[in-house]
């Protein structure tokens, strides 16, 4: 089994530095591709990259929620931020402006989120599905920077 970076990564990159591995690639362009994406050919299920994300994205693939239950507010290195999903420029309800920093303190803007309210129910599934499509017919390794 392999690891799923969800719709709840809002691209603080922190995953990237851990896996030894190096099989976390960033999605590009990000209006396409928002999420970080592990390849699943490369990846050792080591989970190193679970704990290090601040947004609580990654899940091994089994786990995937199909009935996650939201926070409201996430801690995100000493901040209290509001939770958010993170989709594809387009997707219908999803019309919020995400700006913060990554692990970097790089600026990150995202154009597709929403906020996850307390106690809200979401399926995060989908993201293995998007997570395959980003190497078999996506741009794969050819996103890295």
């Amino acid at each position: 089994m392999t690891h799923i970076i969800t719709s709840l990564c809002m691209r603080d990159g922190s995953c990237v530095d851990v896996c030894p591995v190096e099989c976390i690639v960033p999605g590009s362009p990000e209006s396409e591709w928002p999420l970080y994406y592990i390849d699943r050919d490369t990846c050792i299920d080591c989970g190193a990259c679970v704990p290090e994300c601040p947004w609580e994205a990654i899940f091994p693939e089994e786990d995937v929620p199909t009935d996650y239950k939201g926070k409201g507010t996430i801690n995100v290195r000493g901040d209290v931020l509001e939770q958010r999903l993170n989709m594809a420029a387009g997707t219908a309800g999803f019309d919020q402006v995400y700006d913060g920093t990554d692990s970097h303190g790089n600026a990150v803007h995202l154009e597709a989120t929403r906020v996850l309210k307390k106690g809200e129910i979401v399926d995060l599934t989908p993201a293995i599905a998007d997570n395959d499509n980003f190497f078999q017919s996506g741009p794969g390794y050819s996103a890295q920077p």
